[in-house]
């Protein structure tokens, strides 16, 4: 048969280049089409397999070798490997690429021909020079998908075959690799030994080494990077490594630190002249105004000499000075108070937090060294820190000269060496002498009236024409006052509030002027349900109903109590279920037809709440498939649920990771068990739960599109404003059915929007979500753990207390999320910055390409009094009326300018025709003849009305001057809004 082995090895080889593409994720053990030298494989028999070596085109040599012993019976040819160092080789995959020879085609063989050949292997810590063919262990049996005839040989038609086996796992330092041949015509060309791994990478700034994958083909190794120089761990970078050598789920990341920013893949230092103050992946920013710096990688621009910045301003700010002195200071002096007013200064410094500071000082007519102050006179409002330019002095000394200095400061005041810039005038009071008015007492009071009378101090040169009484309540001390006046030592006031403190001063008035105002007395009214009289007969009455209310309240507790304890009793006997039935029967439904919300808090035992609410699955009928991400207590992955008589559905799994305590399996159920109570098509469905093996899982419905925020910045600018208002649709109706069984979720954020391929949203993550008590308004207040600072309402921060009114606050920041396309709330103001700016009023502003009427949606969520919020009903509501007109989404909010930021300034007044009207509402009418002497007889013509304009028509009084303008500012917006309706007034 030596000529027909010489004709098959012949046509193999015959213009045949055996090269290898690169593969990144493979380590080659051995490659014979590599080796230069002999090969040294051993044969047995040594006349079975024949050696044969020829070059290729690149005139290197190829290493084959063949066997055609067909004619004889009992063929048992072996052909051994050199031994193989298997070096981190767990599994090891054995690639052939050989031609075998159709027994057909050959005459006279019939019976003895074969057409496939045996692989086999022995696992050694050393190589050995033996070889016993029993110790050898079979790893398959090759077989061609292809072989050659005769034919083919006269044609030239190449037929290579290439099997893959693999093996493993292989335990000691090497092994070796043995072909037996039972009597095929074989040319075996190239053996190619080879492991994977995962190549080292780097991913989201993270370097990933070298990793041989596990033996079994379904595990995954999960790996953890290391940040590259000059960068720090935001989230732990991870990439798990499959069998296959590849990386999959990314997870965490990397930033750069602060002063470098990212460069294809590295973190490079900023340059002179630029900074980076947070670690992230932001790029460098040039210096601020008046600030540079001359290093790089620098964290922030150091200002300028002469320029400064606050410790509260960011390194963003622009460095600034303190501001030069008020301009043009005036008073004007009445019979009750001096007024300072001045112009603010011309220059600010380049800030815009300019506050004034008012300081006095008294001098005595006598000309003696001038003191400060001190309490001496009453400031309204307070001198310091003020924002206005202007101020009301109270209480002076009569005939005495006062010295007031007004300065300008703002946040970078006092930084500086610069002498302190002040203006200054001095103001002489001329009164009637002190104070004519002693012992003011309260003679009798009601809810709504006080009687007071006082006694004349010693005055012999002067005859008392009469008095004025100015009184005020002490709540509102800063606010307004009214007076009245008398000719006797005594006067009744009317019109009080019930159970109010007042303030009263009282002066006297002679031929020479008004005297000091008397010292400040303090008197209460009486009560809504009783009223102080000098009447004995009245008062009686009083006390004998007092007392007889007195006895039946006492007697009322103690019957409530007795009740309460034994109903208590009876509670307490009975079974956890039988409370939640007892409930239930007593009418604790929200809404008829739609089921109550039990908390798996309330059971004794937790399991028999998630046996009561979530369906048990059989292990066997989930399939994992990949990892998707992490959640708090373990890995989360996709995968499939085959369910008897219904097709297989796509599902999300989140597993609990071994070593838990009861506590975290406890915890980690519990919102299955709130899952399962929920049947809406805008929440999350909770499949079942594997609870009686491991590992315990939570299987849901699979959401293709993942969580909104990360979908909507994926998808920046790619959807219309319908399909961004018919996402929030989504959101609300969900959360309207939460908010209808009396459930609060506390951690709405888009985040927890989960959207599937139909655009369609689901909410979702119900850890931190607490039940409502029966009352719809209450709210639940927690006992510690982590609130959203940027999506959580105000009461809720300070206080703690949620109820469905702080997650609609929430759904306002969610409506902001979706149309700003997933930006963070409030940008990189840290969580102090952005509880300090709500309080203060400040609102997030319309993202570009709001629509108006969704921006004002947005603030009517966040009203500060949670009352005044909408309820999720009335957002749904509204939200399907611009579905359904969409021409109303069309005016966006950078087209009007004079829109309000903060809800206080929402247009919810009722319309005005005049400016009558007006001031009645305000409870102003007396100064309906001081608008029309000074000309304004429209609405449109007091809308542009300033303070100083307010002054300047006769409105002295500092409370009414500010409620007038307080209220314009309303007017105004009113205005706009019925323009922009096509109304005209």
């Amino acid at each position: 048969m030596t000529f027909l082995l010489r004709i098959c090895l012949s046509f193999a080889l015959t213009g045949l280049t055996l090269t290898d593409t690169e593969h990144p994720n493979q380590v080659v053990l051995l490659d014979t089409t590599a080796v230069l030298g002999e090969l040294g494989w051993m044969t047995y028999p040594v006349n079975g397999w024949d050696a044969i070596t020829e070059m290729d085109e690149q005139n290197r040599p190829i290493h084959t070798f063949q066997v055609c012993h067909v004619m004889e019976p009992n063929q048992n040819n072996w052909l051994r490997s050199s031994w193989i160092a298997r070096q981190e080789a767990q599994r090891i995959y054995i690639e052939l690429r050989f031609t075998l020879r159709d027994c057909n085609s050959i005459p006279w063989v019939s019976g003895t021909c074969k057409e496939t050949f045996n692989l086999h292997y022995l696992e050694t810590d050393e190589p050995h020079g033996h070889f016993r063919p029993s110790d050898y262990a079979k790893i398959d049996t090759i077989a061609a998908d292809e072989s050659f005839t005769q034919t083919d040989v006269g044609e030239r038609v190449l037929r290579l075959n290439t099997e893959v086996r693999e093996l493993g796992p292989v335990r000691t330092k090497g092994f070796y690799l043995a072909f037996q041949d039972v009597g095929a015509c074989i040319a075996l060309l190239s053996v190619r030994v080879y492991y994977k791994k995962c190549p080292s990478t780097l991913r989201n700034l993270a370097a990933f080494p070298d990793t041989v994958p596990r033996v079994h083909s379904s595990a995954l190794v999960e790996v953890r990077g290391a940040c590259v120089m000059n960068a720090e761990e935001r989230d732990t970078p991870r990439l798990y490594c499959s069998a296959d050598g590849d990386w999959l789920v990314p997870l965490g990341k990397c930033v750069c630190s602060v002063g470098y920013e990212e460069s294809d893949g590295l973190c490079l230092a900023c340059k002179a002249g630029f900074y980076k103050a947070f670690a992230g992946n932001i790029k460098c920013s040039k210096c601020p105004p008046h600030s540079f710096s001359h290093s790089e990688a620098s964290a922030l621009c150091p200002c300028e000499k002469g320029y400064y910045r606050a410790g509260k301003d960011p390194p963003s700010t622009a460095c600034t000075r303190p501001p030069s002195p008020p301009r043009n200071v005036v008073y004007l002096m009445n019979e009750t108070a001096l007024f300072l007013q001045w112009a603010p200064p011309s220059d600010t410094g380049g800030r815009k937090d300019v506050t004034y500071n008012v300081l006095c000082q008294h001098c005595s007519v006598e000309g003696q060294a001038c003191q400060p102050c001190n309490g001496d006179v009453r400031f309204v409002p307070p001198p310091m820190g003020l924002t206005r330019t202007s101020v009301a002095v109270q209480d002076f000394v009569a005939n005495s000269n006062y010295t007031f200095q007004i300065e300008a400061v703002n946040g970078v005041s006092g930084m500086g060496r610069a002498a302190r810039q002040m203006a200054n005038i001095s103001v002489s009071t001329a009164q009637a002498g002190p104070s004519l008015v002693a012992a003011v007492k309260k003679d009798w009071a009601t809810q709504s009236t006080i009687a007071l009378s006082w006694q004349e101090a010693d005055q012999p040169h002067a005859a008392i024409l009469d008095y004025e009484i100015k009184y005020y309540e002490k709540e509102q001390e800063q606010l307004s006052y009214s007076s009245t006046r008398t000719k006797v030592p005594s006067t009744i006031i009317t019109g009080l509030k019930p159970s109010t403190i007042y303030v009263f001063h009282i002066r006297a008035r002679t031929a020479n002027g008004y005297s000091s105002y008397s010292s400040r007395f303090e008197f209460t009214t009486g009560s809504d349900d009783s009223e102080e009289v000098s009447d004995q007969g009245q008062v009686l009455v009083i006390v004998t109903a007092a007392v007889g209310g007195f006895s039946l309240l006492v007697i009322l507790t103690l019957f409530l109590l007795i009740t309460g304890r034994c109903q208590w009793y009876i509670k307490s006997k009975m079974k956890p279920q039988d409370k939640r039935r007892t409930q239930y029967q007593n009418g604790h439904v929200p809404f008829p037809g739609i089921k109550t919300y039990v908390d798996p808090d309330t059971y004794e035992d937790p399991t028999q709440a998630v046996h009561d609410f979530a369906k048990e699955i059989d292990p066997s009928r989930i399939r994992i498939e990949r990892v998707i991400g992490a959640g708090e207590f373990g890995e989360v992955c996709s995968g499939r649920l085959r369910t008897p008589g219904k097709k297989e559905i796509p599902v999300a799994i989140k597993t609990l990771k071994g070593g838990y305590t009861e506590r975290q399996r406890r915890d980690f159920l519990r919102e299955a068990s709130i899952m399962g109570q929920f049947d809406n098509p805008n929440i999350i469905r909770l499949e079942g739960v594997v609870t009686k093996s491991r590992p315990v899982m939570i299987v849901v419905e699979y959401m293709e599109n993942g969580s909104l925020d990360s979908f909507l910045r994926k998808h920046d600018g790619h959807f219309t404003v319908i399909q961004l208002v018919g996402m929030l649709r989504g959101i609300a109706s969900g959360m309207m059915y939460l908010s209808d069984i009396g459930y609060v979720h506390r951690d709405l954020a888009a985040r927890n929007i989960l959207v599937d391929d139909n655009l369609v949203c689901k909410v979702s993550d119900f850890g931190l979500s607490r039940v409502l008590e029966d009352d719809p308004e209450a709210s639940y207040t927690t006992t510690g753990g982590k609130i959203p600072i940027r999506w959580t309402a105000p009461e809720a921060i300070q206080y703690r207390k949620f109820s469905s009114a702080s997650d609609v606050w929430s759904y306002g920041i969610v409506m902001w999320e979706v149309m700003s396309y997933g930006e963070r709330p409030y940008w990189e103001m840290s969580n102090q910055d952005v509880i300090l700016s709500i309080e203060e009023g400040y609102r997030l502003p319309a993202p570009m390409g709001c629509p108006v009427a969704l921006h004002q949606l947005m603030v009517h969520c966040w009203q500060k009094e949670r009352s005044r919020r909408p309820r999720f009903h009335d957002i749904l509501t509204f939200l399907d009326k611009l579905i359904r007109n969409p021409s109303s989404l069309l005016t966006l909010v950078e087209d009007v300018h004079s829109l309000p930021e903060s809800p206080e300034d929402l247009p919810d007044y009722p319309l005005f025709i005049s400016i009558g009207d007006w001031l009645d509402s305000i409870k102003m009418s007396q100064y309906k003849s001081n608008f029309i002497v000074a000309g304004y007889t429209t609405l449109d013509s007091i809308s542009s009305m300033s303070i100083d304009d307010v002054r300047r028509i006769g409105v002295s009084l500092i409370g009414h001057q500010r409620r007038i303008v307080s209220s314009l500012q309303t007017l105004r917006l009113q205005l706009l809004h019925i323009q922009q309706s096509g109304f005209h007034v």
